[in-house]
C-alpha cells in the first residue's frame, strides 16, 4: 500500500473511538425504518463537525441525508444504513435471550455498525482528498428504511444515484467476503378493508365483515402460490384484525403483503394478480378496500470489477485479530442455535472447490468465528432475499463486502445479532470495513482505468434498463 493511501486509512484508527461510539449510540436508539430521527440527527451533527457539507431530507424523506466533501469527479458514494427491527430488544453481550424492553426494537441486522463503518470510510477518503489536493468527491449517504421503507429505491426514483460514478457499501455478517450475485425484487402493499359493524348474534345480516375479506384474500393468495415460478415469494401479516370481540362483525381489518420475484417486471405482474385477489375478496364480502403502496426494491446487479477491487483491498488492509473475549462470546452464542449453511459463506454454496476449502477451515461450519478471508468469488447466482441496494446498482456501478461482526452461522434478524452489536468483535468488523471501502474509493479516484472497467461492465449488465418498483405517486410510509 502506498504511503498516501496508508496515511488516509490511518484516520479510521485515529478516530476509532468516535466511530464505535456512534455505532453504540445508534444501537441504543434502535429506531425503526423511516423513524430514525435521533440517528439521522447524530450523523448530520457529526458530519458537519468533521467538515462535510450536509444536505438533509433527501428526496423529501425526513431521515435521508448526505455529507459531501471535495469537488469535481470522480464522485464516489458510500452508503450507510441505521434502522433497527421490531421485537428484537436484547441486552448487549448476553448469550441468552434477555430483552432490554419486552417487545422493543433491536439492531438485529447490524445497521448500527453499517452506518458507522461507512462513515469511517468517508472520513478516510476525505483525508486523502484534502491532504493530496486530488480532484474528486466523496459522499456519505444516510439511507433510511432498508428493513421496510426502501429509502434507496425512493431516492432512485428521483434519479439521485445517477449522479455518482460508483457506489460502495458493506454489511456486517459472519464472514469476510465480497457480496455477489443477484436476488429478489420486492413490493409491499397494505390492504385496508372496510365493512359495516353489526351485532354478530342480533343483526349479522346487516353486517359486512372486513375480517372475512382479509381471510378470503389470504385463501385466494394461497391458491395463487401454485401458479408462480420457483423464484417467487409471497408473505403477509394481518396488521389489524378489527378487534377482539367475536360477537361484533369487524368493520375494519388490514393485511400487509410482500410480493417477490427475481425481476422487477415479474414482481409488478405478480403484484397485479394479488391486487385482483383483493378486489375479489371485497366483492365476495360486500366490503370496500383501500390499497396503500408501501415500498419496493429492485434486484441487485453484480459488478465483478468492483468486487475484485474490494477483495484486493481486503487483502491489503489485513484482517482484525481476535482475543479470548471475542472467541468466548462467539462460542457462547453459537451454542444457542443449530449450525447452518451460512457458516460456510457465499462462494462455498455455489462452488464445490471453494466449499471443500472453507469446510476444512470452518471445521464443517462448527467453528465459532470465521476469522479468515473467504476465497475470492464472484458469480451471478440467485438468493431469495431483497435489498434496496439493488436500486442503486441499476443506476451506478455498485459493490459490497461483508465483514465479520458476529459468530458463524448466526440466524439473520435474531437476538444473537443484537447481543453482538456493542461488542469489541463487532467494532473490529466496523473499522475493518471502513478501511476497505476507503481503500477501494481511493483507488477509484486515482486509477481511471479501474473506474472505466467498472462502468463498462455496468453498462453491459444494465442494458435492459431500470424498472423502478416505486409507484409514481407513492410516498415513504413508516409502518
Amino acid at each position: 500500500m502506498d504511503a498516501k493511501k496508508l496515511a488516509a486509512l490511518a484516520a479510521v484508527d485515529e478516530k476509532k473511538d468516535l466511530f464505535t461510539a456512534i455505532s453504540d449510540r445508534i444501537w441504543d436508539y434502535a429506531e425503526l425504518s423511516l423513524k430514525e430521527y435521533q440517528s439521522a440527527a447524530l450523523y448530520c451533527k457529526t458530519l458537519r463537525e468533521l467538515g462535510f457539507t450536509v444536505t438533509e431530507k433527501l428526496g423529501g424523506i425526513d431521515t435521508a441525508f448526505c455529507g459531501s466533501f471535495g469537488s469535481g469527479g470522480p464522485v464516489i458514494g458510500i452508503l450507510g444504513e441505521f434502522d433497527a427491527l421490531s421485537g428484537l430488544s436484547q441486552e448487549a453481550g448476553k448469550a441468552f435471550h434477555c430483552p432490554l424492553q419486552p417487545g422493543g426494537s433491536g439492531h438485529g441486522c447490524g445497521h448500527n455498525l453499517l452506518g458507522a463503518g461507512s462513515l469511517a470510510a468517508a472520513v478516510a477518503v476525505k483525508r486523502y482528498l484534502e491532504r493530496n489536493g486530488a480532484p474528486g468527491t466523496v459522499i456519505f449517504f444516510g439511507c433510511p428504511g432498508e428493513e421496510g421503507g426502501a429509502g434507496k429505491a425512493f431516492l432512485a426514483r428521483e434519479g439521485l444515484w445517477k449522479t455518482l460514478d460508483a457506489a460502495l457499501c458493506w454489511h456486517p455478517g459472519d464472514a469476510f467476503q465480497t457480496m455477489t450475485g443477484t436476488n429478489n425484487s420486492c413490493i409491499q402493499v397494505l390492504y385496508k378493508f372496510h365493512g359495516i359493524p353489526a351485532h354478530a348474534a342480533g343483526d349479522p345480516f346487516n353486517g359486512r365483515s372486513a375480517l372475512d375479506a382479509v381471510e378470503l384474500m389470504n385463501i385466494g393468495v394461497q391458491f395463487l402460490r401454485e401458479h408462480t415460478t420457483p423464484d417467487c415469494r409471497i408473505h403477509y401479516a394481518i396488521t389489524n384484525s378489527g378487534g377482539v370481540s367475536p360477537n361484533v362483525v369487524q368493520s375494519v381489518a388490514d393485511v400487509l403483503y410482500m410480493v417477490r420475484a427475481n425481476k422487477v417486471a415479474d414482481t409488478v405482474a405478480l403484484q397485479a394478480r394479488v391486487d385482483d385477489i383483493a378486489k375479489g375478496a371485497a366483492l365476495m364480502t360486500g366490503t370496500s378496500y383501500e390499497r396503500v403502496f408501501i415500498d419496493g426494491t429492485a434486484e441487485t446487479l453484480p459488478n465483478f470489477t468492483l468486487e475484485g477491487l474490494l477483495y484486493d483491498n481486503m487483502e491489503e488492509v489485513g484482517l482484525p485479530v481476535y482475543d479470548e473475549a471475542d472467541r468466548a462470546l462467539a462460542a457462547a452464542l453459537k451454542a444457542t442455535y443449530p449450525p447452518g449453511e451460512a457458516a460456510l459463506g457465499t462462494g462455498a454454496r455455489f462452488d464445490p472447490s471453494i466449499r471443500k476449502q472453507v469446510s476444512a477451515l470452518t471445521e464443517g461450519g462448527t467453528r465459532p468465528l470465521n476469522d479468515f478471508l473467504m476465497p475470492r468469488y464472484s458469480g451471478t447466482q440467485f438468493s431469495p432475499g431483497s435489498t434496496d441496494v439493488g436500486d442503486v446498482s441499476w443506476l451506478t456501478p455498485t459493490a459490497q463486502i461483508e465483514a465479520l461482526a458476529w459468530p458463524s452461522g448466526v440466524p439473520g434478524h435474531s437476538w444473537q445479532i443484537v447481543a453482538c452489536g456493542r461488542s469489541e468483535m463487532a467494532h473490529k468488523g466496523l473499522l475493518f470495513a471502513g478501511k476497505v471501502l476507503a481503500g477501494a474509493a481511493i483507488d477509484l479516484l486515482t486509477k481511471p482505468e479501474l473506474l472505466a472497467a467498472a462502468k463498462a461492465e455496468f453498462q453491459e449488465r444494465a442494458a435492459g434498463g431500470y424498472v423502478c418498483p416505486i409507484e409514481p405517486d407513492a410516498v415513504p410510509i413508516a409502518l
